[in-house]
């Protein structure tokens, strides 16, 4: 029936025709300036999106990404044009199209469901913080993306970026590759040009690595920066909403639209929320700063293609003026087993926060386990269920167990990055954010090659990853990980490398 709606649905705003244009790369400032002259309109622009999603999403090479079209999103983006001719744009994003993963909640005409069966018809009461913050910065909210089910958290043998209620989503430099996860649609829809910009999430990895590997600038912010009310989780300790853009100024401009303190999320009353982070961003934002080089995590020195890109990325920033510092060392022994404990108790106890908090059609874990279970043939044609179960033998946050493990976690990753800042005085550490995008193989699940996520996630502290190369034609990632709330100089020193390399280069499609 979804998949029906959403035929239709593209059909009837697709026939509304666009003119001949191709907004393919554009960024916010080439559109804003646009609507200034009154060269296009935002409606024009979302009718482009729509028939491009028909053209790419739903045809021809058939990515996949985008899950349901806002069937307002014409509406809305009319009533911009008029709100702009009457008193000028409102905010940063006014009348540009962005993109939600579908675990984004929203309070109109399309579901948020994290990509399960079980939630499939699911609209929460009101819109999640980051929306309302969105909306009052004058974006269109466009649509919801596909990703891994769950976020990715059902099953240690999942194919990232295929959910029930999506099916797979296919990477676009290659669509027999992943897109990885588990912000898999958000990665591709901006990487495809479906979007101007998307709004992915991540728990360990789910924005940077299908950033890096759909060779776009993923943001993972400070923890708290950003607001996760109304949002369905995996861990509170983790979890954070972050900007995915083609550049580094077009997603600091969205992360800039997102942060905002949240009397329901008390995280994020620590916030520093008074910046702008696309302004000041200058090409000669490296000079003077110290790299650190981080050469040991997951899969490190595995492929040769990788490594250099790695010894040029380094290089670059080396010709920028930035003083490097190489072979930092990190201890991450236990990071990974503490996490998992961690993951295990707080999704169980979250999900049903969030059910309870959202009016959901079920109530626990427990009734998602027996719902799959119920609806298996739909819901487990390929992987099951296994981290669930896990998690539903868990107790309460009070245990100690999890008190340990959640003590152990932070320790180990914010122990690692303080001290290597402090020893070395750095200003930001590299690695590399993702190796070639894997073959999609849904007997086996995910063959994950090369990964860096964990140090910042588990600390809570911020990664940015921007396109560095390519290795066979797939694009390569370069994270750069700073100290909490140190967003604004990250992003500053991010940019300084995009605009050196220039590496991003747009699939063929």
């Amino acid at each position: 029936m979804r998949a029906t709606w959403l035929t239709c649905a593209l059909f009837l705003l697709a026939a509304c025709g666009s003119e001949q244009r191709d907004f393919s790369e554009a960024s916010i400032a080439d559109l804003h300036d646009q609507l200034q002259r009154g060269d296009i309109t935002s409606e024009e622009l979302v009718e482009w999106y729509i028939d491009r999603i028909a053209a790419v999403d739903r045809s021809g090479p058939a990515l996949n990404a985008i899950i349901e079209i806002n069937p307002d999103a014409r509406d809305i983006a009319e009533a911009l044009d008029r709100e702009w001719q009457s008193s000028g744009p409102r905010g940063p994003l006014h009348g540009i199209p962005v993109v939600l993963k579908a675990n984004i909640g929203t309070a109109d005409q399309m579901y948020t469901s994290a990509g399960s069966l079980a939630l499939a018809d699911h609209v929460p009461p009101e819109d999640s913080f980051i929306v309302k913050r969105l909306r009052n910065a004058g974006a269109v909210i466009l649509g919801k993306a596909n990703l891994s089910e769950w976020a990715n958290y059902r099953s240690s043998r999942s194919s990232s970026g295929w959910s029930s209620v999506g099916g797979q989503t296919l990477n676009p430099y290659d669509t027999a590759r992943t897109p990885c996860g588990s912000s898999s649609g958000s990665g591709v829809a901006v990487a495809a040009n479906l979007t101007v910009v998307a709004v992915g999430t991540e728990t360990d990895g789910s924005v940077v690595c299908p950033s890096g590997i759909n060779g776009i600038v993923g943001i993972k912010p400070t923890l708290g920066l950003v607001s996760r009310s109304g949002i369905i989780p995996i861990a509170h300790s983790q979890d954070t909403a972050g900007p995915m853009a083609r550049s580094v100024r077009d997603a600091a401009i969205l992360l800039t639209a997102m942060t905002g303190v949240d009397a329901d999320d008390p995280a994020t009353s620590d916030a520093e929320i008074h910046h702008d982070y696309s302004a000041n961003l200058t090409a000669d934002g490296l000079r003077g700063k110290r790299i650190g080089v981080l050469r040991s995590f997951y899969g490190a020195g595995s492929n040769p293609n990788v490594d250099a890109i790695y010894e040029a990325s380094i290089a670059a920033l080396q010709a920028q003026g930035a003083e490097i510092v190489d072979g930092i060392e990190i201890d991450t022994l236990g990071l990974s087993e503490a996490e998992g404990e961690v993951l295990r108790y707080e999704f169980k106890a979250d999900l049903s926060q969030y059910f309870a908090d959202s009016s959901a059609p079920v109530e626990s874990l427990a009734d998602v386990i027996a719902f799959n279970e119920a609806n298996a043939d739909k819901v487990m044609p390929i992987f099951g269920q296994e981290r669930f179960l896990a998690a539903e033998e868990k107790g309460p946050l009070t245990e100690q167990v999890y008190l340990d493990a959640l003590a152990d976690s932070k320790r180990i990753a914010r122990d690692g990055i303080d001290g290597a800042f402090e020893e070395h005085s750095l200003d930001a550490i590299i690695a590399i954010t993702n190796g070639p995008a894997w073959m999609i193989d849904h007997a086996n699940g995910d063959a994950f090659h090369i990964g860096s996520s964990s140090l910042a996630a588990v600390s809570g502290y911020p990664n940015i990853t921007v396109p560095a190369g390519f290795a066979s034609d797939l694009p390569i990632g370069l994270s750069f990980m700073g100290k909490p709330w140190n967003e604004k100089q990250l992003i500053e020193i991010a940019y300084a490398f995009e605009q050196a390399t220039g590496a991003r280069r747009a699939p063929a499609l």
